[in-house]
């Protein structure tokens, strides 16, 4: 494919219900256009990781994902409270999630660092107060 397969999702704030759909649908087009399941992986865990920040932290926001043969690019952006100290949120288990949060499961803080660890390359844009957006390139090295 030479023009990507470009792919939109609104994640809903405060909706654990639905965090992960844009995930699932994604992982679900990759498996159909026959990406290897390491890829269709790490695709699925950043981007659900991603998606539930969103839900934790910002109120939502939008998910793109452009796929290509050899690459996935997704690009998440919210109008969130904004991210104070980059450094500091890319420490594992370093978290601002509340207790409720918690207590469902969720805000270990662990989802910055996963989204680095499964994406070849991560980008963060945060303004306190404005929003934040991640950016993230998976490989396909096979293409």
């Amino acid at each position: 494919m030479s023009a990507p397969l470009i792919l939109k999702y609104n994640v809903p704030g405060d909706d654990f219900s639905r965090a992960g759909e844009a995930s699932s649908n994604v992982k679900k087009t990759l498996k159909q256009l026959g990406f290897p399941p390491d890829i269709v992986r790490k695709v699925a865990v950043a981007l659900y990781e991603g998606e539930i920040n969103m839900v934790i932290h910002a109120n939502g926001g939008d998910v793109s994902a452009e796929i290509y043969a050899d690459k996935v690019l997704l690009c998440l952006e919210d109008n969130g409270p904004g991210i104070p100290d980059i450094a500091l949120a890319m420490q594992s288990g370093y978290s601002t999630a509340t207790e409720y949060v918690r207590s469902l499961g969720f805000g270990a803080g662990m989802g910055l660092p996963n989204m680095k660890e499964y994406a070849d390359s991560l980008d963060i844009k945060s303004t306190v107060g404005v929003g934040t957006t991640v950016s993230l390139v998976i490989l396909n090295p096979g293409k």
